[in-house]
């Protein structure tokens, strides 16, 4: 086992959601196939009066890009017990068309290059969801009343990851502008 997937084992340990549930469904995903990068992201949501987790993780390979969720499921009344889903989707890197990255600083006048970010928003698309924003087509004649049908964008939405220093740490933020910029170059040199 390498050093990186000693620390991806540890993260998702530290976690302490279902740590065997996650590193089992990962592995089955990874084969064991080598890691360039990795992020783990815990987060916790409410719904309704129960809280509710929820764990991303993130694995680039050389020829792929996994990405693993885990939710929970308490018990209701129809389900006696509580339960858990653990799914993957190994995409290969050919297929990742867009990468975006936003962060936000604080004090931006006052930011130099490599400074830390407050906050970053992770999309990744490799055009499994795409998301259409439609609105009616105008001519732009305030009193013209024909129908011009409908204008607007798609575009690719399959994954975001919010993370903040306030939420998450310093240490996650930073973790994942390193995979993004791993993932950057790696669909970068497929497209060579």
């Amino acid at each position: 086992m390498t050093d990186m997937a000693k620390r991806l084992r540890s993260d998702i340990q530290r976690s302490g959601y279902y740590p065997d549930l996650v590193t089992d469904a990962l592995d089955t995903a990874l084969a064991d196939e080598p890691l360039i990068s990795y992020v783990v992201h815990h987060e916790a949501m409410f719904d309704r009066d129960e809280l509710r987790r929820h764990i991303t993780v993130l694995a680039l390979t050389p020829t792929r890009l996994v990405v693993s969720h885990t939710d929970e499921h308490p018990a209701d009344d129809i389900h006696p017990v509580a339960s858990a889903t653990a799914s993957t989707e190994a995409v290969r890197l050919e297929r990742v068309d867009s990468v975006v990255v936003s962060r936000v600083v604080n004090d931006p006048a006052r930011h130099r290059p490599g400074g830390a970010a407050a906050e970053v928003v992770l999309t990744i698309g490799w055009g499994a969801v795409s998301r259409l924003d439609l609105e009616p087509a105008t001519c732009g004649d305030p009193q013209c009343e024909a129908d011009h049908g409908y204008t607007g964008t798609s575009s690719n939405d399959d994954l975001s990851v919010r993370v903040s220093v306030a939420a998450d740490g310093a240490e996650v933020v930073s973790r994942v502008l390193e995979f993004a910029s791993a993932l950057s170059q790696a669909t970068s040199d497929r497209a060579r």
